[in-house]
């Protein structure tokens, strides 16, 4: 009966754990982005797909090879599985660890000894036990401190995963951008370089100045110097690509240009409270905290003794028939430990483990007002990008009349032809800024995408208490 009320008290005492439980702490979240029109809608441009929002074949390709081959991608696979063997490291500790211990020698003992005069071996096996009763949840509180480091490093991977996506379309629409500008100077090359040799067959024939040649050859030079800067500027873009991809330099496939790359008709940014279930910056920054509130209770439970059982069963014997027989011996121990001065090392422990939980805390309560704001500039971007867009490609169109205008002038003889000159280095300003501006709208598609989550979702995730202002 004593044993039964042992093992019952034993049971309870297991049963217990000190240190507070994981409480998600509320936050304060807004019922609309700032920039965003109010009311925001459910549904969010995070939750597409990134193949449907990225509808480019050849970004596709680049993008999936990204993810499958991106050496980012590998090594942050790399450390969930190191954050999954720890997990399973610190959750061996529950069990019992059981050990053998073998042992054969030999030996020859002098006649003089008590024993007499004796030649033989001695075959010696054992097996050990050990496991430590989790009082005070000491084991339970590492556990959960090991799952939550091992589902941080998941929602990081994720994170990788989706900075990879962004950075490939980025440095892609960034290449094509790259490319219409090339496209740009070599046809005002091909432009400056008829109206050179225009004036130099009229200088030869006495009807055009020095001036005028000199005025046409510089304008030539010019624009044909930014041929190779940009020629540059495409191979180390190029590089860029093939890193992320995690490949050799080499030529990066083109797909549609900038101006046939789709443009959502709308972008939805759905509901902020979202963002704390979608963003894995933000679910890291919670599982950060989970670990360092468990740390606490890890803390705590070293105030209290630790209850340690170990076991022996084995035998010994000169033939190995018999090992198991006489000569067979077993013997239980229970051992308590227990602090009683230890100069505050265990209060001052404590107080590491509350500090560290409030160091998290702030940082979960950082990434969430981060990612608000985050958001925030990324529609007012996409908007007023939008706007931008619209004006330049309108001063673009007056710039392009503007020419054709001037060369009617310049053939009709009312004009020199420097008016056609002025207006084509006003058209060239024009065509590179609207070029410009429309990678720019790209890519601030690809940072409000990542911004939101990129369409992360768990629908197994609780949703988090929050207060609204």
């Amino acid at each position: 009966m004593k044993h039964l009320f042992a093992l019952i008290a034993l049971a309870v005492l297991a049963g217990c754990t000190v240190g507070p439980d994981y409480h998600r702490p509320p936050v304060m979240v807004p019922d609309h982005f700032y920039g965003a029109p109010s009311p925001s809608g459910a549904a969010s441009l995070a939750d597409t797909a990134w193949f449907d929002v990225f509808r480019d074949p050849a970004l596709r390709t680049l993008i999936d090879a990204s993810l499958r081959d991106g050496f980012d991608a590998r090594v942050a696979a790399a450390r969930v599985e190191e954050a999954r063997a720890r997990y399973g490291i610190a959750g061996s500790e529950r069990f019992p660890t059981v050990g053998y211990s073998p042992l054969y020698q030999y030996g020859h003992t002098s006649k003089f000894s008590t024993s007499g005069e004796t030649t033989g071996g001695l075959i010696v096996a054992n097996v050990n036990v050990g496991w430590e009763a989790d009082l005070w949840g000491r084991i339970r509180r590492l556990n959960e401190a090991a799952r939550a480091d091992y589902l941080a490093t998941e929602e990081a991977r994720r994170s990788v995963l989706l900075s990879l996506i962004a950075e490939t379309a980025s440095a892609y629409f960034d290449l094509r951008e790259l490319d219409a500008e090339l496209d740009i100077a070599r046809r005002n090359t091909a432009a400056f370089q008829n109206t050179a040799n225009l004036f130099r067959r009229r200088a030869e024939g006495g009807t055009a100045s020095g001036l005028d040649t000199a005025r046409a050859e510089a304008l030539l030079a010019i624009e044909s110097a930014q041929i190779p800067l940009l020629e540059r500027a495409i191979a180390a873009k190029e590089n860029q690509l093939d890193l992320l991809l995690g490949r050799l330099p080499g030529p990066v496939p083109r797909g549609l240009t900038l101006d046939e790359q789709p443009l959502p008709p709308e972008v939805p940014p759905g509901l902020p409270s979202a963002l704390l279930l979608r963003r894995p910056d933000i679910r890291e920054a919670e599982q950060a905290l989970i670990a360092a509130n468990a740390g606490i209770g890890v803390a705590e439970a070293a105030f209290y003794p630790t209850l340690s059982l170990t076991g022996l069963l084995g035998g010994q014997s000169p033939e190995l028939a018999t090992l198991l027989g006489s000569g067979s011996n077993w013997n239980v121990a229970a051992g308590l430990l227990g602090p009683i001065f230890n100069a505050g090392r265990l209060r001052n422990r404590r107080r590491v483990a509350v500090a560290q939980f409030d160091i998290a805390r702030a940082a979960y309560e950082r990434a969430i007002t981060a990612a608000l704001g985050e958001v925030s500039t990324d529609l007012v971007s996409n908007a007023k990008l939008a706007d931008a867009e619209t004006l330049h490609a309108r001063a673009a169109a007056s710039d392009r009349e503007a020419v054709r205008l001037a060369t009617l002038r310049y053939e009709s003889g009312f004009s020199a032809y420097f008016e056609v000159l002025d207006a084509q280095e006003q058209l060239l300003g024009a065509e590179t800024s609207l070029v410009r501006i429309r990678r720019d709208r790209l890519v601030a598609i690809v940072d409000l995408y990542r911004a939101l989550g990129g369409g992360w979702r768990d629908e197994n995730v609780a949703q988090p208490s929050m207060e609204r202002k």
